[in-house]
């Protein structure tokens, strides 16, 4: 019997994901690149990109970034349900009470979330472009219940931070219905709530978007990470010795598919993620597919490239709080020419400070369970 997900396997998905979520961020500020639906939907915009598709060109690939980068969100949200059932549920841990999980796991997120922030708002006091905040945004996104306010997309700054409070809204509803109710009718029926939710909003794009700032938003990932910890724990067969002669793996070792069935998966979830996104109920589905192409590829990657993945993973999170900075000093004056050259210049930047910024990080005291 294996592992549905491995560490390092969970680690080169974080990897994927914050990779695609640094280049987004980039490229969707660049002046006539399409813009993606995120908190919102508009088939103008899929639209527009069905047509780079159709005439493709050098920019093509910053297109497809920008578009469908963001989406790495929903893998980070996966992984947190995920990661949240193994450590409570099958792990060693006594129970935990509530305020000692919101007041970890706070900590813990607040121990990543001040570096970046102390250094972004300072940085941005001095360069072009300076947000003004008022002293409630500053509590709330401290406090990190900034998205809960009225029209979050401008109260949070730098805007990947969202992140945090999502994130937080999560853990909290996770330790307060699905860590005591752990029937998988519960998570499944709050899928489904938070689903129709956001379907009776298509032509509210005010509360849609409020919605997706919040937990309704990332349910459905946070959902499938749970599901697929509690019921999908290990996967294996029946004398393992004959089908693993039989059934070549992916790699040997740590796989747990046969090499056929993750291409199948992987393809099916590509094609179904570009067609999906041109429907706004199926838009609502993209993240799950997301989720199941992410798996997939890992485990398709070979050992060198799951090797670089598992290293960005170990860095993601300074990745994550290190980006916006880069990104507000090269992305003015790269928006209209010379695109790919901001493009690299961002990312050895960001790369070779988040690793710096990790070692800062590191130093921090780490908060007690």
């Amino acid at each position: 019997m294996k592992e549905l997900l491995t560490r390092n396997e969970c680690s080169a998905m974080r990897g994927i994901a914050i990779l695609a979520i640094m280049l987004h961020n980039y490229c969707h500020w660049l002046r006539g690149i399409v813009r993606e639906n995120e908190y919102t939907w508009q088939l103008s915009k899929a639209d527009q990109l069905w047509q780079y598709i159709l005439n493709p060109d050098e920019q093509l690939p910053l297109h497809l970034v920008s578009f469908f980068g963001h989406y790495g969100v929903p893998v980070f949200l996966f992984l947190s349900g995920f990661g949240l059932v193994k450590k409570y549920e099958q792990g060693k841990l006594p129970e935990v009470g509530l305020w000692r999980f919101v007041r970890y796991n706070y900590l813990k997120l607040f121990r990543i979330f001040i570096v970046g922030f102390v250094i972004f708002t300072m940085l941005d006091a001095f360069t072009p472009g300076m947000h003004r905040y008022t002293w409630t945004a500053v509590v709330a996104i401290l406090g990190m219940f900034a998205n809960l306010l009225e029209d979050p997309s401008h109260v949070v700054w730098p805007g990947p931070f969202w992140y945090f409070s999502i994130t937080l809204q999560l853990y909290i509803f996770y330790r307060l219905i699905c860590y005591r109710w752990r029937h998988w009718g519960v998570v499944i029926g709050m899928i489904a709530l938070c689903w129709l939710w956001q379907l009776s909003c298509q032509d509210d794009a005010v509360l849609l978007e409020r919605l997706r700032y919040n937990l309704i938003g990332g349910m459905l990932p946070f959902g499938m990470g749970i599901l697929m910890a509690r019921f999908i724990p290990t996967l294996g067969t029946k004398n393992s010795s004959t089908s693993e002669a039989a059934k070549p793996s992916a790699h040997v070792g740590n796989k747990t598919f046969p090499r056929w069935e993750q291409i199948l998966a992987l393809l099916l979830a590509v094609v179904l993620i570009v067609v999906l996104s041109f429907s706004f109920q199926g838009w609502l589905w993209v993240p799950a597919l997301i989720v199941v192409g992410t798996i997939a590829l890992v485990k398709l990657m070979p050992e060198w490239m799951l090797k670089y993945s598992v290293w960005l993973g170990s860095i993601s999170a300074a990745i994550f709080v290190t980006h916006p900075l880069v990104r507000k000093i090269f992305v003015r004056p790269y928006l209209y020419d010379d695109l790919y050259a901001g493009l690299l210049l961002y990312i050895v930047a960001t790369l070779f400070l988040s690793w710096l910024m990790k070692k800062v990080i590191d130093q921090l005291p780490s908060p007690k369970l």
